[in-house]
């Protein structure tokens, strides 16, 4: 039986900075599972404003996931062609007086994140440049040194449930919404992707919970809708740290130089996952039938891939 939840539109949307290796493959595949088990759409999206992104990870990305038996809808959209809308609402928070310019270096915020900060958490920037005096800011515009934009917040706790993990509850810190090079950062992007799209429930790695609280909270200031987060464990590799080049054959076409099908990885992914396996790749499409969200593992899956 499966979940009693229903008509949840879900999304896959990860960075073109590489060919994604079997951990990422999983976890696409849970949020396909997640959206297809509750008569959802999929969408994909490409979170590409980094510097590291190429279109050519684009075309194997989706090549990949295809290969193995994922299917979407509509047509991907990549975020580099949607920069009017997160500027937009950029300039709502500026409008509300929630954000401030800030000029402090990676140095510089690493030696204030040395300092304790009460109840902020451990890699939360500590609100340096959000009370510099005007000589200071006239100092900083004169010397040409381009400025981030941080949310000013009010270091509030956000409590939120998770299907997965259960409750959580973060402190939201002065957290950046748009990059010194101009860019819109992931906390601001996210958002306003997942509200356009209709995005009912986010499914990701468990490593992006603790930013989860920033999301919602920047939903309620700009009124956007909130989605329901499911946050999955990772694959790890032999060492238990994240799986990594080091960690030998990561991705699908490493796989299948070594002699396997698409089919035999998407076999290795479901029996991970506690599902059963199937007979041809278009079989997956009966998978979602038997998908209980509450009976997958909640360890890390580690992986000896030689």
């Amino acid at each position: 039986m499966a979940s009693s939840l229903r008509e949840a539109n879900g999304r896959w949307a990860p960075s073109p900075t590489g060919h994604l290796h079997l951990g990422n493959l999983r976890t696409a595949l849970l949020a396909w599972l997640f959206a297809r088990s509750q008569n959802g759409n999929f969408f994909w999206r490409f979170e590409d404003l980094g510097d590291a992104s190429k279109p050519t990870f684009c075309n194997s990305q989706l090549n990949d996931i295809a290969l193995i038996g994922m299917d979407w809808d509509n047509e991907p959209i990549k975020q580099s062609d949607r920069l009017d809308y997160y500027l937009d609402a950029l300039n709502d928070l500026k409008r509300q007086g929630l954000t401030y310019r800030c000029w402090c270096s990676r140095r510089e915020i690493r030696e204030a994140l040395e300092a304790p900060h009460g109840l902020l958490p451990e890699d939360a920037y500590p609100g340096t440049c959000r009370h510099l005096s005007q000589k200071k800011i006239k100092e900083y515009v004169n010397s040409g040194r381009a400025p981030s934009v941080r949310l000013a917040s009010n270091h509030e706790q956000v409590d939120f449930l998770d299907r997965q993990t259960g409750r959580y509850v973060g402190t939201v810190d002065d957290f950046v919404l748009q990059r010194s090079d101009g860019m819109p950062a992931y906390n601001l992007t996210v958002i306003v992707d997942d509200h356009l799209q209709n995005i009912q429930e986010v499914v990701r790695g468990n490593d992006l919970l603790s930013s989860t609280p920033r999301q919602i909270f920047l939903c309620s200031l700009l009124g956007l809708n909130q989605p329901r987060y499911a946050h999955v464990p990772l694959v790890l590799g032999p060492s238990s740290k994240r799986l990594a080049k080091r960690d030998g054959a990561i991705t699908l076409s490493d796989q299948m130089n070594l002699g396997l099908k698409p089919l035999d990885i998407t076999n290795m992914l479901l029996e991970s996952l506690n599902l059963p396996t199937i007979e041809q790749i278009s079989d997956l499409y009966y998978i979602p039938k038997e998908f209980r969200s509450q009976d997958l593992p909640k360890d890390p899956w580690i992986m000896n891939l030689g």
